[in-house]
């Protein structure tokens, strides 16, 4: 893990609705990741709202849905937060791609921004190690939702 060249991103994200959509699995570092971005939208001014599913292969369409969703004109941005933790079959590949690509694809279909928190370990101690909690060396969930508000200002700036 190297934290060296970590930005620093700031940015207002007053006026911004934001879901952050996070799967069920490995409850500790999820609440941490959790934790984490809601600390950054809530520093940034925006608004958000928390959507819990299942895994982390339900992340893309629960994100696509809050990205589309009619409901009060949909979010603005999405803040995608999982854990992946590498086992002893290949289902590990299959749901970090899925996850990852699936993500990517929200992304761009949606043209909104979706921060990608999904951490994909060899082991629980790197979660750990990555989930903003005390003694944790990254708050992954924070830089997640710094992305995806720094990214949603941006893309206003673009299309005014």
């Amino acid at each position: 893990m190297s934290v060296e060249g970590i930005p620093t991103i700031t940015a207002d994200g007053t006026g911004l609705r934001v879901a952050i959509v996070a799967g069920s699995w490995h409850d500790t570092i999820t609440d941490g990741l959790i934790a984490g971005a809601e600390r950054a939208l809530s520093a940034s001014g925006a608004t958000y709202e928390i959507i819990r599913v299942p895994g982390s292969f339900e992340l893309p369409l629960v994100c696509a849905s809050a990205l589309t969703s009619t409901v009060n004109g949909g979010f603005d941005a999405a803040v995608a937060l999982g854990v992946i933790i590498r086992g002893g079959t290949p289902h590990f590949e299959f749901v970090s791609d899925a996850a990852t690509s699936g993500l990517t694809r929200v992304a761009l279909d949606t043209g909104k921004p979706v921060g990608f928190g999904v951490l994909t370990l060899d082991d629980e101690q790197q979660g750990l190690d990555r989930a903003g909690l005390p003694g944790s060396k990254e708050d992954k969930g924070e830089e997640a939702a710094m992305a995806a508000v720094a990214a949603a200002k941006l893309l206003q700036t673009l299309s005014a």
